[in-house]
């Protein structure tokens, strides 16, 4: 069962539907065909504009379509009204209080239960097409030999001194030692 209005909306942004006729004492007298609220033709043309998801930082490739402003008030199955997200930021926009809007110019904006934008975060760099040449030249720039014992550790099982820990992994801390 549904939980909120929010998550039948989320639902039924990317469904199908079926169209029932009833006469004026309630019996049906018609059913339509089960039709899909955004038409095939319609899908592949978000899918090439969008890719994937379009939140901020996201990159799934599993999407949903999302009504911009939700067909339910009244909001047009176009392409101008539509965003790919995959089905976390579908949620968050349904669920969460996470908003997105087309701008005039029509580049996106999501904004955060706080009314805050949800600031753009760049595409990560596309991965080299031979990672493991690409490490083992830059293993080999910095002067990091890599041989089979490199990741064998050193420990012998003693206990781990905290104190000495500290003083190496943060300078500062023996400073305020001295100080109090």
């Amino acid at each position: 069962m549904l939980g909120s209005a929010e998550t039948s909306q989320r639902v039924g942004c990317d469904a199908s539907r079926v169209v029932m006729e009833h006469d004026a004492e309630g019996r049906i007298f018609d059913v339509g065909a089960k039709t899909r609220t955004i038409p095939p033709a319609l899908r592949r043309a978000l899918l090439y504009r969008d890719r994937s998801c379009r939140f901020p930082g996201c990159h799934g490739r599993f999407c949903q379509a999302h009504h911009i402003r939700h067909w339910a008030h009244g909001g047009p199955t176009t392409l101008s009204n539509l965003v790919l997200l995959c089905r976390r930021h579908h949620r968050a926009v349904h669920e969460e209080g996470y908003r997105v809007e087309r701008m005039s110019d029509g580049e996106l904006r999501f904004h955060g239960p706080d009314g805050r934008a949800v600031p753009d975060v760049p595409c990560p760099p596309p991965a080299p097409s031979d990672p493991v040449s690409e490490v083992k030249l830059h293993n080999e720039a910095a002067g990091v030999a890599v041989d089979p014992r490199t990741a064998t550790p050193t420990w012998q099982g003693e206990r781990l001194d905290v104190r000495y820990a500290i003083d190496v992994l943060h300078p500062l801390a023996n400073e305020k030692r001295t100080a109090a």
